[in-house]
């Protein structure tokens, strides 16, 4: 479903909304700078404002972030604290690890083709194409974001510098919103997830922020991928799922969360690492490393949401 996590940031309004769920201590998040990313926008994208998310990481409010460095952030009551002098920033603190690069996320290069890139990875044409929302005989652009399968060989171009990236139209739609911990929990208890297992792999993803669209080709606030947006429509509801919805979408990725949790009798370790790995494959060669990480993080973030 996501498998995937490095999120490129698509044109979305400043929507600052206050997270949900209850805070406590030592309840930040690690964050790694990504590209195009300025502390404004981490703070936009995570109901901050900049000069709160700037106190609390002890630096000036025009900051100028570095790729790759970490940013903490914290819930909008640690924030707050920090900028009306009730606690000082604080200069280290126990939080879980920065969230794991997405599961074969690639560019597409120049000279690549889906049929190429297939045979590569070992699966049909119209696997990958079905997976990704793609027409299987239709032109491949440069610069499409798309995912391989999990433990695929790197393609045989991808040392070549990648073009600027490009999301393909395909449901669910990326959307400029962003739902708060109550919406995102609320909806995965009416769809059988259990909400702070939900509401953590939510907030692990995306923030909360329905415009998000990983390096994997996963979209949206739970991060779901076509192919399993369309799974989730053909097998898993009778309801219409709205793929312009941030609703629908945390829906689509409640619906298969429980589905995952069924299959594996409960065991909500292995359904979080299905989701980030994909079920088949952790029952075929077990949890990778960053799947592993993945999972720690999901459950360190559980108690920030009521779990």
């Amino acid at each position: 479903m996501r498998l995937s996590r490095r999120h490129l940031l698509l044109p979305v309004a400043a929507c600052v909304a206050a997270l949900g769920g209850p805070s406590v201590a030592s309840a930040e998040v690690a964050r790694t700078v990504r590209p195009g990313e300025s502390l404004w926008s981490i703070a936009s994208v995570n109901g901050l404002l900049t000069s709160a998310l700037a106190a609390y990481n002890g630096v000036s409010v025009d900051h100028q972030v570095v790729l790759g460095s970490t940013i903490r952030i914290p819930t909008t009551a640690e924030a707050l604290a920090v900028v009306n002098g009730q606690t000082a920033a604080p200069a280290r603190a126990s939080v879980a690890s920065p969230a794991p690069e997405p599961m074969g996320g690639y560019t597409v290069r120049a000279g690549d083709t889906l049929s190429g890139l297939a045979a590569q990875a070992g699966v049909s044409t119209s696997a990958i194409a079905a997976m990704n929302g793609l027409d299987a005989d239709a032109f491949l652009l440069a610069g499409t974001v798309i995912k391989l399968p999990t433990g695929a060989p790197t393609p045989v171009n991808a040392s070549e510098p990648a073009p600027p990236a490009v999301v393909v139209k395909a449901n669910p739609d990326p959307t400029p919103v962003r739902l708060s911990a109550a919406d995102v929990t609320s909806i995965a208890a009416q769809h059988g997830a259990p909400a702070s297992l939900a509401a953590a792999i939510a907030w692990q993803e995306s923030g909360f922020n329905n415009a998000m669209v990983s390096s994997a080709n996963a979209r949206g606030v739970m991060q779901v991928m076509p192919g399993t947006w369309q799974f989730v429509q053909e097998n898993l509801t009778s309801e219409r799922l709205d793929p312009d919805s941030a609703t629908d979408n945390v829906r689509a990725g409640a619906l298969y969360l429980a589905r995952l949790l069924n299959e594996t009798g409960g065991d909500e370790r292995l359904a979080t690492a299905g989701y980030y790995q994909g079920l088949a494959s952790v029952r075929k060669i077990g949890m990778l490393p960053e799947t592993e990480r993945y999972v720690a993080n999901v459950m360190a973030l559980r108690a920030r949401f009521g779990g």
